[in-house]
């Protein structure tokens, strides 16, 4: 059966009335278009019109009408979570009238770079870790108060939470996404739950699908889901750790060196580090992801790379052979995925184009050594605030490369409005500081 005739059967037999067609803005916030059943077919043949003025990175009024065409492979039936009604829903790629692709649609910057990595001979496979708290609700809103007072993969009785996690993975495993496992992480209330190794762009789907449900489901239970990097200050901050590795169109794992990692494999980590202050205000993109990146609560501030060593940005788990990869532990939820995972993979094949050998490993803890060890070491730190990666960012051909030249423009200016609205706030930290003695 042809893939548009199994859907519309689908549509039909689930009683499904609405549909919802998808896609996100720059900073990799969902939006959705919601049109009745009998409009799909006119839908797939001629897409739909929308305004793109204010949708954050897409364009001004002067050049402001959009099409979003569904994407059939993307085809799901929307579990009902609530008693709403039944619906569907579409990813959807972003056009121009002419009938071009649109260049500000986040999702083909990495579209663009996976294409390039193909055309090398290599798929892109990643794992996403998304960690985020679990706070309690107050007058239907949210407050600082975790939902539980467990730790780091503790059980039942103490992890409150445990029946949650089930219900997202079910709600998930339903939309065809595949969680590989969940925990109750280090911080008091705060959760992981882990995709499964797959191709960059659809795990990048899933990435913001699996924030949609699970601040769904959270909500049902009174309880507020935030994948902010540093919701509260002294408690762990939440990251995204994200696992990758490169594949051939054979699917033979090209990190794959035996007991060590292959050539490959080495030159991709030596670009990741080479350019990783280029790629930061990318991964972590708020002010607040600056909060987390402290040394002393596990996410990384030194540019290194280790086998063991969780200190260290870039680590290489122990599976070897065909589960060989790297992981990247610097990135946040609070960035676009298909913008995250673009900028990863350039930086990553630059290092295989240009050959670029990593410095030597370090195994030991990053946070105790002392500024002069360190220097012998060349471990150099990652941008201490958003402005500071921004500049790295603005410098940057292959950033700029990468996201191509409207992505790269609005997403600096964007968050360099960001930063200087923050830069001129007054905070109850500076008034306690400094208001009764200055």
């Amino acid at each position: 059966m042809h893939l548009l005739d199994s859907i519309f059967k689908k549509l039909q037999e689930n009683k499904i009335r609405f549909v919802r067609l998808q896609f996100v803005d720059i900073l990799g916030h969902p939006k959705n278009i919601t049109i009745p059943v009998d409009s799909v077919e006119s839908a797939f043949k001629e897409g739909v019109n929308f305004d793109g003025s204010s949708v954050a990175g897409y364009a001004t009024i002067e050049e402001s009408d959009y099409i979003a065409k569904p994407i059939a492979e993307s085809f799901v039936i929307i579990p009902k979570i609530t008693n709403e009604r039944a619906a569907a829903k579409f990813n959807c790629d972003i056009y121009c009238p002419d009938g071009k692709r649109y260049l500000g649609d986040p999702k083909y910057a990495l579209e663009r770079v996976v294409e390039k990595a193909k055309k090398l001979g290599y798929n892109y496979l990643t794992g996403p870790e998304c960690e985020f708290y679990l706070f309690k609700k107050a007058d239907n809103k949210p407050t600082l108060e975790p939902n539980d007072y467990a730790g780091y993969f503790d059980l039942s009785h103490i992890d409150l939470a445990e029946d949650i996690r089930a219900d997202i993975s079910l709600v998930l495993e339903k939309m065809k996404i595949h969680v590989h496992s969940t925990h109750h992480e280090v911080g008091t209330g705060q959760h992981e739950i882990d995709l499964k190794h797959g191709e960059a762009i659809k795990n990048a789907d899933w990435v913001i699908t699996l924030k949609y449900v699970t601040k769904l489901v959270a909500s049902l239970q009174n309880l507020h889901a935030s994948f902010m990097p540093k919701p509260i200050h002294g408690l762990i901050g939440s990251g995204m750790h994200v696992h990758q590795c490169l594949v051939n169109s054979q699917g033979k794992n090209m990190f794959n060196g035996g007991d060590e990692l292959s050539e490959v494999g080495e030159y991709f980590i030596g670009g990741l580090l080479k350019y990783v202050k280029e790629i930061t205000a990318v991964l972590n993109p708020t002010v607040n992801s600056y909060k987390r990146l402290v040394p002393g609560y596990e996410a990384p501030t030194y540019i290194s790379w280790a086998d063991k060593n969780r200190s260290a940005l870039v680590r290489i788990p122990p599976a070897r052979g065909e589960g060989t990869r790297c992981e990247l532990r610097s990135l946040d939820c609070s960035g676009n995925p298909y913008l995250q995972f673009a900028v990863m993979l350039g930086a990553g094949l630059k290092g295989i184009q240009e050959k670029i050998e990593p410095p030597k490993k370090v195994e030991v803890n990053v946070y105790t050594l002392s500024k002069k060890q360190k220097e012998e070491l060349g471990i150099k730190d990652l941008p201490n605030n958003l402005s500071h990666a921004l500049s790295f960012m603005e410098g940057s051909g292959l950033v700029r490369d990468v996201l191509g030249e409207h992505v790269f423009k609005h997403f600096l200016h964007i968050k360099k409005k960001e930063w200087e609205e923050y830069r001129m706030h007054v905070t109850r930290w500076e008034r306690d500081k400094y208001l009764p003695t200055i």
